[in-house]
């Protein structure tokens, strides 16, 4: 991780070189300087320019050496050509911290990529960070610090806030900085890290993570390139209470190749992405507005103890049209107590006071329903959010000074809840409101989903992380009974079997197992023996072994002549239970994932699978295992007895465990099927892959 101090010197500098500086305010190295001075930056602006004696009524220095101090900032804004001697010259100065502007670097091909190396190279020889290459900069609104050259600008600066922005591109951050803005929104933090040639968003992110004025951190990544600083940074984040909401771009075959186009990184496995992000508490989105809506309801910064929400409405249809949404997203809307729905009836009979709780048009007459309804809600239902679709009514000035005195008094008594309202109206009527820490929304749907990704927060699995023994592999991909071999040392469970040679003694095999028995070719260069007919189900007797004898080998030698076969598997068949598979895939940034879904149609389909990153405990494999949406199934179906759940939790970890203690030569693993059983899961088949050596 890199020194958070360094990074201090990027965001919060008390003086900044430009290198290249310009008097014209629209250029690269003129825009910097302007945004400063309008802001009032309170620390010492130095321009560099050999060409100039002053530049925007600062003085102007003829070169790094002649600057009257060691700067804690530098802004570099010259040719590709010119920027390793810039470096040099810093270095010898004592600068620590660089913002390179300048391209031409990784996103241009190898040669660019060679360069930039021998940058980063330069700049640690003199103890120096650098920020980019390719960068639109950093800016720093507290204290007026504006390190980019972002057009943003032109139009307004942001607001001052306790939300951060993080991102690996430096237009798509600072258009989210300007939607922010255009909200209402405080950002006052933002850090775009370009080609990431030394600092990361990890960097970023784990500096938001500390710092006391931020308190939600946004993030866009097109590439995880430091996959381990980027998971302790969110891990940072979680400790310190602070949401983390992610938006990675690159899930389309198309965004792939722009990214790796734009930014010179390849772009990990969308989905193994959301998964391991996600099990270290960031929050995935999938746009900006939804990003926003988030950040809007964490600024807040109330967390509830309990997910669910009671929802308050002036209209029937609008507490549906939240309710389907709640239902879709997993947002729990349980019903009110019994007695508080006694009581609300008596107030009105005409009303629902379930959940949603309908107070009717009624309140347009009589504006103490909502204070009514509302009390009972968050006193009564316990609910950890309350949604109050109050449209116009709430906008309306004629209502709004006695909605707000009825709702002051319950922010208050309520600290701990949010409270939100769905509504229309002026400007200035909406704010006063939100000056109240109730939160404004105009959307009844994006409201929920924003407070869900806030409530659901504390539903997160606590992982315990278990230890891990080095395994040594085998030199080559193993045989299916030796993978079992290798398997079983580390307690995963198969059925009882044999690797056989012979007629005879597969006869005996199936013999001392009981019929029926399953037999199957062994070798390591077939992986997918069903496919050539060299598996055989069912076999009830001496003379069905013989003969399936003679066939799997026959088919072995007509599919795959050049294969090695290391003899016929003989095992146990076992019957009942659900089929499930469970894998390992090595992913190029997080390592080794593992993957759990149920067998046959579910996987090929429905694509129902749940990934986590390796190594995991049984806790974590239990959630897992919940989390597909055919986990019913597992426990218990249609009157079908549910599986031993414990068992299969308990393979799934062991597995974990193997694969993140295989080290990088495991390529992958696959069990599939996994027989899950009312007692015990045995894996009846198994591949490992590993990188020959």
């Amino acid at each position: 991780m890199t020194d958070l101090g360094h990074v201090d010197g990027l965001l919060a500098p008390r003086s900044v070189a430009i290198i290249g500086a310009s008097e014209d305010v629209t250029r690269i190295g003129g825009r910097p300087i302007a945004a400063m001075l309008k802001a009032g930056y309170k620390g010492d602006i130095l321009p560099v320019n050999p060409k100039r004696d002053s530049v925007q009524g600062l003085a102007c220095y003829a070169s790094v050496d002649d600057l009257p101090m060691a700067p804690d900032a530098a802004l570099i804004a010259v040719p590709a050509k010119l920027v390793p001697q810039t470096i040099e010259a810093l270095g010898r100065k004592g600068c620590k911290a660089a913002t390179l502007f300048s391209a031409g670097f990784a996103e241009m091909g190898a040669e660019g990529e060679a360069a930039q190396r021998e940058l980063v190279a330069l700049a640690g020889s003199y103890g120096m960070r650098l920020l980019g290459p390719n960068t639109l900069g950093v800016y720093n609104v507290d204290i007026g610090y504006y390190g980019s050259f972002s057009s943003s600008l032109d139009t307004g600066f942001p607001l001052a806030g306790n939300i951060g922005i993080a991102s690996q591109s430096g237009a798509f951050g600072a258009h989210l900085g300007a939607l922010a803005r255009d909200r209402g929104l405080g950002s006052s933090i933002l850090m775009t890290t370009g080609n990431e040639a030394d600092i990361t968003v990890a960097d970023a992110i784990a500096w938001m993570a500390q710092n006391d004025a931020t308190d939600v951190i946004c993030t866009y990544m097109e590439a995880v390139n430091d996959a381990p600083a980027l998971l302790r940074a969110l891990d940072a984040a979680r400790a310190a209470g602070k949401p983390v909401i992610a938006l990675k771009s690159g899930r389309s075959v198309v965004g792939a190749a722009a990214a790796a186009s734009h930014t010179a990184s390849l772009t990990g496995d969308a989905v193994v992405a959301d998964a391991v992000l996600t099990a270290h508490g960031a929050i995935i989105v999938r746009d900006p507005e939804t990003m926003l809506d988030i950040a809007y309801v964490a600024s807040k910064k109330i967390f509830p103890k309990q997910n669910s929400l009671g929802v308050i409405t002036v209209s029937g249809g609008a507490g549906i049209v939240i309710s389907d949404e709640a239902e879709r997203i997993g947002f729990p809307m349980p019903p009110m107590p019994d007695e508080a729905q006694a009581h609300l009836n008596e107030v009105l009979p005409y009303g629902s006071p379930v959940n949603p709780l309908d107070c009717t048009a009624q309140a347009l007459n009589d504006p103490s329903l909502l204070e009514v309804f509302t009390r009972a809600a968050l006193q009564d239902g316990g609910y950890g959010a309350v949604l109050c679709f109050f449209t116009y009514v709430a906008g309306s000035p004629a209502m709004s000074d006695t909605i707000m005195q009825a709702m002051t008094p319950l922010r208050a008594a309520y600290p701990d809840r949010i409270i939100a309202f769905v509504a229309l109206g002026a400007p200035e009527v909406l704010r006063s409101y939100d000056d109240q820490g109730i939160l404004i929304f105009n959307d009844p749907c994006r409201a929920t989903r924003a407070i869900h990704a806030i409530c659901s927060m504390r539903d997160a699995v606590n992982v315990t992380a278990p230890d891990v023994t080095p395994l040594t592999l085998p030199d080559h991909t193993p045989d299916e009974a030796t993978a079992k071999e290798i398997l079983a040392q580390s307690g995963i469970l198969s059925a009882p079997e044999q690797a056989v040679q012979s007629i005879e003694d597969a006869v005996a095999a199936a013999d001392s197992f009981g019929y029926p028995v399953v037999m199957k070719i062994l070798s390591p260069d077939i992986l997918h023996k069903s496919d050539i007919g060299a598996v055989k189900l069912n076999l009830d007797d001496e003379g069905a072994v013989r003969l399936a004898y003679a066939e799997i080998l026959g088919a072995a030698s007509r599919h795959a002549p050049d294969a090695h076969i290391s003899g016929i598997l003989v095992a146990k068949q076992l019957s009942g239970g659900v089929e499930c598979l469970m894998g390992i895939n090595r992913d190029p940034a997080f390592g080794p994932m593992a993957v759990f879904g149920l067998g046959g149609i579910f996987v090929e389909l429905l694509n129902d699978v749940a990934v986590r990153e390796c190594p995991f405990d049984t806790v974590a494999a239990h959630e897992m295992i919940s989390s597909i949406r055919g986990a019913a199934i597992l426990k218990g179906a249609r009157g079908q007895a549910p599986v031993d759940m414990d068992a299969l939790a308990e393979m799934l970890s062991r597995l974990s465990i193997f694969a993140a203690g295989a080290g990088e030569r495991l390529t992958s693993v696959d069990l599939n099927p996994v027989l899950a059983l009312p007692q015990g899961a045995y894996a009846l088949d198994a591949v490992i892959e590993v990188k020959e050596l």
